[in-house]
């Protein structure tokens, strides 16, 4: 399958998009495929962290326009023909979901970026929370080039991500930026080997997972659904969010493992 997904025993899951014909170019069965490793990433509860990757020279490059519009747009029309809502399991939002446009996905996400990330790629990049790259890796959002326009969430989260500045630059300029410019414009967070970026990910993910996951997972909510309300909307939400933590058997192991000078054993409840 072009997108593995995997999990061992350590609460990491990664996803691997496998299309090195196409630059890891995606088709409308592609896309479906990729929505739903995160659907079951989401609802997955001994799932904690997520690291999404491409296989040889690139990361994603979105849609492989030869096949994806034509498919597009005949799902279009047997949709519109009939009482369906999909076709060979295909939705119309599949190609959204994928690259988590307004997805309700409060785990962490890493994603290591080997090669381009453009188009789609840039787009899902916005919903991850961790960016580790190698140094060929590069990163654009180049649709003005061609005319088109990002739709799939970048001109709304890039400007609230990095500083302004630094988002207009990506998103007026259509230019492909390289690894170091994109990581002193804020963009990622590291840039390591191409050969080290999978463990380097992995390494991320463990810092991550040595933490409570319904703790880490609330910290994240309340991060993304506070930035679309004002200060004091922001405080309510935060204070039933933290209210529903400390009720939780994590919050009473943590301090009690700290007590007892041992590590915590989490449960994720």
């Amino acid at each position: 399958m072009p997108i593995h997904y995997e999990m061992g025993d350590d609460h990491v899951v990664v996803i691997t998009i496998d299309r090195p014909e196409t630059r890891n170019a995606l088709d409308m069965y592609h896309f479906r495929d990729l929505a739903q490793s995160w659907r079951r990433f989401k609802d997955d509860s001994e799932a904690w962290v997520a690291i999404v990757t491409g296989v040889g020279d690139a990361f994603m490059a979105g849609a492989d326009l030869k096949t994806f519009i034509p498919q597009v747009t005949r799902l279009q029309k047997e949709i519109a023909a009939g009482e369906v809502k999909e076709v060979d399991g295909c939705r119309l939002s599949d190609s959204t979901y994928a690259v988590l446009r307004n997805v309700k996905l409060f785990k962490p996400i890493i994603a290591a970026v080997g090669g381009p990330c453009v188009a789609g790629g840039m787009e899902m990049l916005g919903g991850v929370d961790l960016r580790i790259a190698s140094p060929d890796a590069t990163f654009g959002v180049m649709e003005p080039k061609r005319g088109l326009f990002a739709g799939g969430g970048t001109t709304v989260r890039l400007p609230r991500q990095i500083p302004f500045p630094a988002a207009m630059e990506f998103l007026l300029t259509a230019e492909r930026f390289p690894a170091q410019r994109a990581l002193e414009l804020g963009l990622i967070n590291e840039i390591v080997p191409h050969d080290q970026l999978l463990e380097r990910a992995r390494d991320w993910a463990y810092r991550i997972t040595a933490n409570a996951p319904l703790a880490v997972q609330a910290t994240k909510e309340s991060v993304l659904r506070c930035l679309a309300l004002d200060m004091d909307a922001a405080y309510k939400v935060e204070a039933q969010i933290s209210s529903t933590v400390f009720q939780t058997e994590d919050a009473k192991e943590g301090p009690k493992a700290f007590a007892e000078k041992r590590a915590p054993v989490w449960q994720g409840r």
